[in-house]
Parts: C-alpha cells; sequence; structure tokens
C-alpha cells in the first residue's frame, strides 16, 4: 500500500473542497447578478422587439435583470462578433438570426466570428415572414403591378434594408435576380430606420420583417404586396405569398433564437433551454408573437445548432447564386 506525501494530500483535499466546489456553486447558483443580451439592431425593429419580449420574460423567470444592449450595424454582425467574444460564463447572451447566423457566412468572406464554432445555441424563440411593402405613393396594389413598373424603370426605384448583409437586403436581392428588374439598394442601420425611410417616401419599396412593419400595414401607412413565406401569414391572410404571385419556391424568414458564447458550462445552457421553452410554450408569450406577426417556436440546443449549420449551407448557396459579396 503507497501513501501520498502529506503536503500533497493537503494540496489535493484543498483543490478539491475549494476550486471544484466553487466551479459547481457558481453554477448552482447562475444568475447571481444582471445578464447582458446583446442585439446587432437599433431600437424599434423586429430583432429588438422580440429581443427585449424575451429579455423580460426570461428574467423574470430567472428572478435577475436582464440588460438589452442594442450594438447595431454591419447587418448585425457587430453586435455578434461582440457576443461571440465576451466571455462565456452565462452573463452574456444574443439574439442571432438569420442575418448574423446564416445570411452573413456567405456575404462576408471575413465574417469576424465563426457563426457555427462561436456560439453555443440555446434555443429558437420565433420565426416571422418577410413582408413585401410600398409606399402608398407608388401606383402598384400587387407584386405584378410592381414588377412591371420596375422595367418600365430601370434604376429610378429605390429600396431599403436593414443594413447591408441583412435579410431584408438578402431578400429584395433575390427579388431582383427572380424577377429580372433593377430596384436599387439603400441600406440603414435596422428595420426601424428602414421603416421610417419607407413612411417618408425616401424609398418606395421595403421587403423587411413582419413585426416592424405590420402596425404600419394594417394602419393602411404602407401597402401590403407579398409575404415571403411558403403560406400566408396568419397576421395579413390576404396578402399573397411571393410564390402564388408568380415565381414559385421563393422563400425567405426571419427565424431569431438566443445564443451564448461557445465554452458557457453545459450545465447553464440546460437551464436556459428549459426556461425558454417555458417562456415560449405559455399563452402570453404566444399573444404577445402574435401581436407582432411572429410565430413563436422553440427547440433543443442541439436542434438549433443543426438548424443553423444547415440555414449557413443554405444562405451560402443562395448569396454565391445572386453574387451577394460585402467585402
Amino acid at each position: 500500500m503507497s501513501y501520498l506525501p502529506k503536503s500533497v494530500a493537503c494540496l489535493a483535499f484543498l483543490v478539491g473542497t475549494i476550486f471544484l466546489p466553487f466551479s459547481v456553486q457558481a453554477q448552482a447558483d447562475y444568475p447571481n447578478k444582471p445578464i447582458r443580451l446583446i442585439i446587432g439592431f437599433p431600437p424599434g425593429g423586429s430583432t429588438d422587439i422580440v429581443g427585449r419580449i424575451v429579455a423580460q420574460k426570461l428574467g423574470e423567470r430567472l428572478g435577475q435583470t436582464i440588460v438589452v444592449e442594442n450594438r447595431p450595424g454591419a447587418g448585425g454582425t457587430i453586435g455578434a462578433e461582440l457576443a461571440a467574444k465576451a466571455a462565456p460564463d452565462g452573463y452574456t447572451l444574443t439574439i442571432g438570426t438569420t442575418s448574423t447566423h446564416a445570411v452573413a457566412a456567405g456575404a462576408y468572406s471575413k465574417l469576424p466570428y465563426d457563426p457555427v464554432k462561436g456560439f453555443a445555441p440555446i434555443s429558437l424563440v420565433a420565426t416571422t415572414p418577410y413582408l413585401l411593402v410600398v409606399n402608398p405613393k407608388v401606383p402598384a396594389n400587387n407584386l405584378a403591378e410592381l414588377v412591371a413598373l420596375a422595367k418600365s424603370q430601370p434604376g429610378k426605384l429605390n429600396y431599403a434594408s436593414a443594413g447591408n448583409g441583412s435579410t431584408t437586403h438578402l431578400a429584395m436581392e433575390m427579388l431582383n435576380d427572380v424577377a429580372g428588374i433593377n430596384v436599387v439598394h439603400v441600406p440603414y442601420k435596422g428595420n426601424a430606420q428602414a421603416d421610417l425611410a419607407i413612411l417618408a417616401n425616401d424609398v418606395q419599396i421595403l421587403f423587411g420583417s413582419m413585426p416592424a412593419l405590420l402596425q404600419n400595414a394594417k394602419a393602411d401607412k404602407i401597402r401590403p404586396l407579398a409575404v415571403g413565406t411558403a403560406k400566408r401569414s396568419a397576421a395579413l391572410p390576404n396578402v399573397p405569398t411571393v410564390a402564388e404571385s408568380g415565381y414559385p419556391g421563393f422563400e425567405v424568414a426571419l427565424w431569431l433564437g438566443v445564443l451564448a458564447p461557445t465554452g458557457t458550462p453545459k450545465p447553464i445552457i440546460e437551464r436556459l433551454n428549459k426556461e425558454l421553452i417555458s417562456i415560449v410554450a405559455t399563452s402570453d408569450f404566444k399573444a404577445l408573437m402574435e401581436k407582432n406577426g411572429a410565430e413563436p417556436v422553440s427547440n433543443s440546443a442541439e436542434q438549433f445548432g443543426g438548424m443553423i449549420r444547415a440555414e449557413v449551407d443554405r444562405y451560402t448557396k443562395v448569396t454565391k447564386n445572386i453574387g451577394l459579396k460585402l467585402d
């Protein structure tokens, strides 16, 4: 029988009773201070609307304040980079979207973060259609009329987006491509700013996400022509899809989910996933999503990660096909 020297035994005891329990205890006490939720778009846009609802509901369940930090710019990639480089301790989360975690992978050759390897997926929280709208002064009441107008005035009509590389940018470029039109891109720093631009008739067209546009569309301040999803939206059931308006197979939508930096402890990811799934299932959350034209949806961390990988592959092919490069 062999024995450890007394000094080594004492050191082993200290490691076992101080350092390991400290790590376990830190996770068991999580969260014991405010959490920040980084949103890569300005206040008032679709990601911000959904993100703030998630922050409020998740904070209530965790018993801690979740502070929303808007870091807009470059199609949401500035905020995503900040989140990817944050300490992986569970106290920095972000809302990842189709723009930041799918489109950006194909649109930027030097993206400053890896949308797959740089994050620990937690759960999807919502999906929402993209809505093609025009200023009421535009003489087009449906997609066919808009395409005819654009073809009669090539390069004369402008469209807004939430920024270079955003899905609102990609959606309209996809429509430009399939319809054979030339509508000029005017990028803004988020959906809210793009919405203001079309309300003021600074631009004529916007293919934006539903939460940022729905109330103005219902108030007839902008005219909805089509939705980008495969089926019509329950929020605007009389508005046809792009596919049924003459472009079969056209489909683009916004998904939003919560992620943490890679390396965030698994017990924390599991806790957050459990809470988000519970939140998404509540009637209150569903009502808030439906009010904004979004569909509540959740999944496991593994399923969300697999979805992101598939979306990166899909949109990389799309950006390549239409020649969209941002650097």
